[in-house]
């Protein structure tokens, strides 16, 4: 799930609403709880200290690293799952999360947090939790006889039939969400993809064809499982952060005696990781600290994606996760735990907070919905420790490399490619990614250009963030199957440093990869790309320094680089779409103009 698009436009009517608040984060969706603030007593919700030192290596960052203090009150009022009423919600002020009153986590405690952008679901939900009105009509439903049930629900299912066709959107939609598991020590990766498409939508007064909750994961030596139900309402995700899941099949011990799932079960979204281990048979579930999940599928690569269309396999995973890194700068791992924003001065916690703002992977035009599909790195890198189970394998890991990102629209652009790597030899504080494509401009129907073809290198290194993108600077690449060539500047005089990256990643002649699916606008989830774990890559960083008589931006000479060929066997790469028949060679490019309303923030933060 990894598409570059580069939301660049914006109807004017909707600009004055962008001036309302911060234009780079849109809005502030919570995605990390500091994990450096934690208490061990919540260790299955999210990592404790891990004793870092004060970072002071640099002038520009803030004299020391700061997170949000806890809330003094053990209740407070939240939104449901999904924006609902609110919800009385319990927890103990070292808790991340706020619990409900049946014990189940509804969401983060907003005053600890590194945010994202675009970290919540974009998706229009159709599971029971995400409606109060629902949740009552089927509590009222639950005190009817049997017979009487059943026809109540049977109306009200026609009734829903008549008002989707007549008030929704019937405008294709699908969200999908990947993350990667690295483990040196075995040499493997695993990868997870989570996806739910045209969740609620009506096509000539039936459900959409479409409709599709998938789980898919990559194993060892590129292998591939698949599972997934054409039942979207089985998928819950939360509206303010970084959660979801999807339960296929509960256990046997809490169905009714007709073997089907009762209402009330049907009702449960998020749950602890305790309660989702005991009741749940086949499904996932996300947690901002937490993954779990049990896949009874097939061989994704010799079969469709519905039940019984391939090989068989499984596999079980639980493990925490300790965010690191969003997409901006960060607390390095050679820094000191954060300290608490009540104990220092209004003046400096606001620097430590416009310092770690996270941004939108694609620019604040990500926040519109005027090109699609969308793109946001959440986990840029992170550490994982738990176990996984591959087909009766297990592996055990302990702090291992982990990234996620996440994509949202009616499809994937028509070509694409995308790398990434957090697992490099003796640079551990060092995460990449980089991708291009080709998009869809809006009014493409107009006579003039239709496409344009955008790229971006993210860095993320020593706490500092590093980002090539071409309103900022230039950026080009070569692109095929076995080599994935990228180059960049940005030469921004407004930003705080002018830096050059360079990336070239290979694969053996005998890596062929494993075809994947992605989905596509009028056949649904079908093979459409080709990824591989195995990339060997080399990455290299250089400051840049004004050369007067040139007049240009030039590598520092009397620096040494600030990254030297750092290198890795573990980089993911891919090619989608296409056609592919020869090299990719573009050079991104952006008018001046589209540079000028994308670069807002950054020329309002130094006016």
């Amino acid at each position: 799930m990894h598409s570059i698009l580069l939301s660049l436009f914006v109807p004017l009517g909707r600009m004055g609403v962008c001036f309302g608040y911060d234009l780079e984060s849109s809005r502030r969706l919570p995605l990390f709880v500091s994990p450096l603030h934690l208490s061990t007593k919540y260790k299955s919700f999210g990592p404790a200290n891990d004793g870092r030192s004060d970072f002071t290596s640099s002038s520009r960052r803030p004299n020391r690293v700061a997170a949000l203090s806890a809330l003094d009150s053990n209740m407070e009022k939240t939104d449901g799952v999904d924006g609902g009423e609110a919800a009385a919600s319990y927890t103990d002020n070292d808790s991340p999360y706020l619990m409900d009153e049946n014990g189940r986590p509804v969401g983060v405690r907003e005053t600890m947090l590194l945010q994202t952008p675009h970290s919540g679901r974009k998706f229009r939900p159709t599971h029971p939790k995400s409606s109060s009105t629902s949740r009552l009509r089927s509590r009222l439903r639950a005190i009817l006889p049997p017979w009487k049930r059943k026809q109540t629900k049977e109306k009200s299912r026609a009734k829903k039939v008549n008002r989707n066709f007549l008030s929704r959107n019937n405008r294709r939609f699908t969200e999908g969400w990947y993350y990667r598991l690295t483990l040196p020590e075995y040499n493997e990766s695993f990868v997870f993809i989570f996806s739910i498409e045209d969740a609620g939508r009506w096509v000539n007064r039936k459900k959409s064809p479409l409709t599709l909750a998938c789980f898919q994961m990559l194993g060892p030596q590129d292998t591939y499982l698949v599972q997934s139900d054409d039942d979207d309402t089985k998928f819950w995700g939360w509206k303010d952060a970084q959660a979801l899941g999807c339960t296929f099949e509960w256990k046997k011990d809490i169905v009714n005696g007709s073997g089907e799932t009762d209402e009330s079960v049907r009702e449960i979204a998020a749950m602890t990781p305790e309660e989702w281990r005991e009741d749940v048979q086949t499904g996932f579930q996300i947690l901002p600290f937490n993954f779990q999940g049990r896949l009874n599928g097939h061989d994704g690569s010799l079969g469709g994606v519905k039940a019984n269309q391939g090989k068989p396999g499984s596999a079980e995973y639980n493990f925490e996760v300790r965010p690191v890194a969003g997409w901006g700068n960060y607390p390095p791992l050679s820094s000191s735990s954060p300290t608490s924003y009540n104990n220092i001065s209004a003046e400096e916690s606001s620097r430590e907070k416009s310092y770690f703002q996270q941004k939108s992977t694609a620019g604040w035009l990500a926040s519109f919905p005027v090109f699609e599909p969308h793109w946001q790195i959440t986990m840029a890198h992170a550490r994982a420790s738990g176990s996984l189970n591959w087909n009766g394998t297990v592996y055990e890991f302990e702090d291992a490399p982990f990234y996620g990102e996440k994509n949202w629209g009616g499809a994937f652009p028509t070509k694409w490619y995308w790398a990434q790597c957090n697992s490099f030899d003796n640079y551990p504080d060092l995460a990449f990614t980089a991708g291009g494509g080709i998009r869809q401009l809006p009014f493409s129907f107009l006579p003039g250009k239709r496409t344009e073809t955008l790229g971006l290198i993210g860095i993320h290194y020593d706490g500092r963030f590093f980002e090539i993108v071409p309103w900022t600077g230039e950026m080009e690449w070569e692109v095929c199957w076995g080599r994935w060539e990228f180059r960049g500047r940005c030469t921004d005089e407004k930003g705080e440093s002018q830096f050059e990256a360079e990336v070239v990643a290979v694969t053996d002649d005998d890596v062929s990869g494993v075809l994947l699916r992605a989905p596509t606008k009028d056949e649904g989830m079908q093979y459409f790309c080709r990824d591989s774990g195995f990339g060997q890559v080399v990455l290299s960083l250089w400051e840049l320094e004004y050369d007067e008589d040139l007049g240009d931006y030039v590598r520092s000479q009397n620096k040494k680089p600030l990254i030297d060929k750092a290198r890795s066997g573990q980089c993911t790469v891919e090619v989608g779409g296409g056609p592919w028949w020869d090299v990719w060679r573009v050079k991104s490019k952006m008018s001046a103009t589209m540079k000028k309303i994308i670069r807002l923030p950054l020329i309002m933060r130094k006016a």
